[in-house]
């Protein structure tokens, strides 16, 4: 999972994670499915978002695609080159597929979805071949801690 990387890079991925299970905390609070994300350019945050569906009332309020949409609001541009999303969940297919029209260099997740991840558990929509951009994928990374507040989450609700 961490192959080739410096422990001084894991412990920015583990930091910046930190971030986006804060997010996913506060998505938890508000009963919607917990997962946070975090869009980071030279070493700044530049987009925020957490799960909103059932709030806004809308299928793509994924933390993903909205904080994409804050980070394009924030460098004012539609491309996120050299940029890293930090997620809690692999992201689902349109995510992956926002993830990678809007170029984002890096995706780290924590926990697969074996339902509908779209990152290498299911699908691989960031790495396709047919695609004009493909993804550096970085999986595992608070793995165990995103996966407790989803497991909590759904138990909750059942």
């Amino acid at each position: 999972m961490f192959n080739g990387k410096t422990s001084g890079q894991i412990e920015q991925h583990r930091n910046y994670m930190l971030q986006a299970l804060k997010l996913a905390e506060q998505a938890y609070s508000q009963k919607e499915v917990p997962v946070g994300a975090v869009v980071v350019y030279e070493g700044r945050i530049i987009g925020k978002g957490y799960n909103q569906v059932e709030m806004l009332k809308d299928p793509t309020a994924h933390a993903e695609m909205l904080a994409i949409s804050a980070a394009c609001a924030t460098i004012q541009n539609k491309y996120l080159t050299g940029c890293t999303l930090y997620v809690t969940l692999e992201p689902c297919p349109m995510c992956a597929g926002a993830i990678v029209w809007s170029k984002i260099e890096r995706v780290v997740f924590g926990a697969m979805d074996e339902k509908a991840g779209a990152c290498g558990s299911v699908f691989n929509v960031a790495n396709n071949q047919h695609l004009n951009h493909r993804v550096e994928i970085i999986q595992g990374v608070l793995e165990r801690d995103s996966e407790y507040l989803m497991k909590q989450f759904f138990s909750e609700r059942r």
